[in-house]
């Protein structure tokens, strides 16, 4: 699932950045209401986290905005504000969110509200929405927890993390560069190795003591999460394009 911030505030826009990446979130932030309304508009995202208040336009236009528009019409929205009154709240409502949370507010209501919008959106029971499996792997994404073949899988919060972003995006290959600014928000330096580390340490708890790997290294290009029919080796090349 891909999601949308809009928050003008870089240390909370940075804060809900993280924490939703660590749900196992993809995340995009924009800091200003014309920016935001842009790449909501689209159409790419699963919801979007809207602040009221923004430079360029407000979120109130922003939400406007993407009510008019047919393909973001029901494009769920989450608006974060400090106003708390209730008139702005209905106001907010009456305009078109789906759900308003007041600032400042606890990180656990906010995912909470995250995934029932979102299993409203879909339709999807609680139980499917939060549940991510392939193969013999599970991942509950409301308890943290990941197991394989019925077995535990003791992970670290950045492990759990890049586990989730893996399996949300299955059989696509992942570059070092997306991972590190979807799992550590950082700016990719080429001199670092905190991706393979981190994928060294994820693939000693997830596939060593299994007969088969899932997660594989593909040369030149980065990490895929997938069952393959051979099994497998964990490393492969990119031998030939097909056009």
């Amino acid at each position: 699932m891909k999601l949308l911030v809009i928050e003008d505030e870089g240390k909370l826009a940075g804060y809900l950045r993280n924490g939703l990446t660590q749900e196992g979130f993809v995340v995009d932030v924009a800091s200003d209401g014309v920016d935001g309304l842009h790449r909501a508009s689209e159409g790419l995202y699963d919801l979007v986290l809207l602040d009221g208040m923004l430079p360029g336009i407000d979120g109130m236009a922003v939400l406007a905005a993407l009510r008019q528009q047919e393909h973001t019409r029901q494009l769920p929205v989450l608006m974060l504000t400090a106003r708390g009154e209730v008139e702005d709240r209905v106001r907010g409502l009456q305009g078109g969110a789906d759900d308003y949370l007041v600032k400042p507010f606890a990180f656990s209501e906010l995912v909470a509200r995250v995934h029932g919008l979102l299993r409203r959106a879909t339709g999807t029971p609680v139980a499917e929405a939060t549940l991510l499996k392939l193969g013999d792997l599970e991942v509950d994404l409301l308890r943290r927890k990941a197991q394989r073949a019925g077995q535990r899988l003791e992970l670290t919060a950045k492990e759990f993390g890049l586990l989730v972003l893996l399996l949300r995006r299955q059989g696509q290959v992942l570059s070092r560069t997306e991972l590190a600014e979807q799992v550590w928000d950082m700016n990719f330096d080429s001199e670092t190795n905190v991706v393979e580390v981190a994928v060294r340490r994820l693939r000693t708890k997830l596939d060593v003591p299994f007969d088969t790997p899932l997660l594989h290294t593909v040369r030149g290009m980065g990490y895929v999460l997938e069952v393959r029919p051979d099994g497998g080796s964990g490393t492969s090349l990119l031998a030939t394009v097909t056009r």
